[in-house]
């Protein structure tokens, strides 16, 4: 590990000045300290943000939630009003990372993470990713976690929260703070950018901004899940997860929210997917209907081809569990 400079931040203002001036934020540090040991990344600086108060949890008057960026991922996931208004998002929490990691690990900080393609971590081999212009050796590689949708000739990578893929379902929004000390807001496709000829950027945020929080809409009628397909039970990123939100009425389907991992470079959502599913009886050609939708435009690239049929499968499973239907 390259030598860095630490500072403690004391007010988000100046955590912005800081990290303009060549440093990178710090909270858990569950993936940055990975990166920086590999030599991935090379901050000058950590400005190290745990002491702002941005860990709190609290009510909007719309009857949604505004949760901290600084509040971690066990306490969001076992909150009482997460776990029985927006369950979807506390499940999809709780199939991420290890009990240890979520101790740690914060909501600003999961939504920011880094992809896990091997070919990003090791800086023998080519990445334009880390390294913009050198390549893409994932592409002809052992590409089996890897996206198949949403890529680029510059880029095959997937991003890995599982967070996000639940609050992207339940049309969050993300709160930011500027170094000039404006504020936006920014819905999580619009947070996130595909790699197109820059993968090196994977968002929209300007040198210095800081997330400062995420907010919740008002719970929505209709039953919710997340459902995560990986290799092993545990501390293992999805090769395909599915949140969903559905809402039934007079036996038709009433609402469909549904967003997708591991199959993107940011979490996934298909609006024409959910439109044809609104309005119709559930059966299972009309999911199957709805998946070829989804994967119309998805391409593999051979150790990958397999998320083709698992998503589809997956998708299908989903639909069924959610509209209660008899296959």
């Amino acid at each position: 590990m390259r030598p860095f400079d630490y500072i403690r931040a004391d007010s988000a203002e100046a955590a912005t000045r800081q990290v303009a001036d060549g440093g990178i934020f710090i909270a858990g540090g569950t993936n940055l300290l990975d990166l920086m040991k590999l030599e991935v990344m090379a901050p000058e600086a950590l400005i190290d943000i745990n002491r702002l108060e941005l860990n709190q949890i609290e009510e909007t008057e719309d009857g949604g939630l505004r949760i901290g960026a600084l509040v971690t991922n066990s306490d969001l996931a076992n909150d009482t009003r997460v776990r029985r208004d927006w369950p979807v998002l506390s499940r999809a929490l709780l199939a991420g990372a290890s009990a240890q990691l979520r101790n740690k690990a914060t909501t600003g900080g999961n939504l920011l993470q880094r992809t896990r393609c091997l070919y990003f971590y090791d800086r023998a081999m080519a990445c334009n990713k880390r390294e913009p212009g050198s390549g893409c050796a994932a592409r002809e590689g052992f590409n089996r976690i890897l996206a198949v949708l949403g890529t680029s000739e510059h880029c095959i990578a997937t991003h890995p929260s599982d967070m996000a893929v639940a609050m992207r379902a339940l049309g969050a929004k993300v709160e930011t703070l500027k170094e000039d000390g404006e504020t936006r807001q920014l819905t999580l496709d619009e947070l996130y950018l595909l790699p197109g000829d820059r993968p090196d950027r994977e968002t929209v945020l300007e040198v210095g901004e800081l997330i400062t929080g995420v907010v919740l809409p008002a719970r929505v009628d209709g039953r919710q899940t997340y459902r995560k397909v990986r290799d092993r039970a545990s501390y293992a990123f999805a090769l395909v997860s599915v949140a969903g939100i559905v809402a039934m009425e007079d036996g038709r389907i009433a609402r469909a929210d549904l967003a997708f991992g591991g199959l993107a470079p940011k979490p996934w959502r298909d609006a024409q997917v959910e439109a044809l599913l609104v309005g119709e009886t559930p059966s299972e050609a009309l999911f199957n209907k709805a998946a070829d939708q989804l994967l119309a435009q998805a391409r593999g690239f051979g150790d990958n081809d397999f998320k083709l049929l698992l998503a589809r499968r997956t998708l299908v499973s989903v639909l069924t569990e959610l509209t209660e239907t008899r296959t």
